[in-house]
């Protein structure tokens, strides 16, 4: 028997063996994939109901008995339309800009942030959506791995069939808002002592400055970065053209005083 006709045989055993080995790769993959769609929660029943809490509520809770303190938690539901139009346009306008644009994923702004990254070397500004953060809120927690983060961007997407209204509800009810203060109706009581239908421009800013470190930054004692970000916050209520210009100005003098004697070098 030439070399030929023992190669042969060999040769098909081998490719018998890869398509095998292909088979079940591919099955493997398939079941994964399966299986990791079926452990996401359904978003089907926050188009009526309101979640009572969330893993992020949930984890603060057991964070503070880690450490031998009663968990605090300050939440009181609210409709939109007793949240004010200022804070539902100066969360939009700071946290995601383009949140009636895109699905629940921003690749525009995930591409920009990348690009960031790339120049300084490290991961700097969030490209984070609206959807995806009530995504982490709802059910993730504040675990920061690249599960979590394809968990997120599936999630992101469910959450986006319940509609953009819906959505921007569900997470200015949630959102955190200082120690164990969650939740617009909340914020506004705590820091304004006046329900969130009744917040203004200003005060909507220094809220929506917080969201980034709810529990660093304090309207009562805001520091540089509260201060810096809440007249950033102002000035696109005027880019946007949701303010005049003499109505922006009134506004900036009116946040000033909000804020303090600080303030106003702060806003240069």
């Amino acid at each position: 028997m030439g070399s030929t006709g023992i190669l042969l045989p060999v040769l098909m055993r081998t490719r018998k063996t890869l398509v095998r080995a292909a088979l079940l790769a591919v099955g493997v993959i398939c079941l994964a994939a399966g299986l990791f769609f079926l452990t996401l929660p359904s978003a089907e029943a926050l188009r009526i109901e309101n979640p009572r809490a969330t893993a992020l509520m949930d984890a603060r809770s057991r964070e503070a008995m880690d450490h031998h303190r009663l968990p605090r938690r300050v939440h009181t539901w609210v409709p939109m339309a007793r949240i004010s139009p200022w804070l539902r346009r100066a969360v939009v306008n700071s946290e995601d800009a383009r949140f009636y644009e895109h699905d629940g994923f921003d690749m525009t702004e995930t591409e920009a942030a990348l690009e960031e990254a790339a120049e300084r070397g490290r991961l700097g500004r969030g490209a984070s959506t609206i959807t995806q953060q009530l995504a982490k809120n709802l059910w993730l927690g504040d675990e920061r791995t690249l599960w979590r983060k394809l968990r997120e961007y599936f999630l992101a997407r469910r959450l986006e069939d319940l509609g953009k209204r819906r959505v921007l509800e569900l997470y200015l009810n949630v959102a955190e808002w200082g120690d164990g203060i969650y939740g617009a109706e909340a914020a506004a009581r705590a820091w304004f002592n006046k329900p969130a239908v009744e917040l203004s421009p200003e005060q909507s800013s220094v809220l929506a400055a917080m969201l980034p470190a709810p529990r660093r930054r304090n309207p009562l004692r805001p520091n540089l970065r509260l201060r810096k970000r809440a007249f950033e916050i102002l000035e696109l209520y005027g880019l946007y053209h949701q303010l005049g210009p003499e109505q922006l100005q009134e506004s900036r003098v009116r946040l000033a005083d909000l804020l303090g004697s600080a303030a106003m070098a702060a806003s240069e």
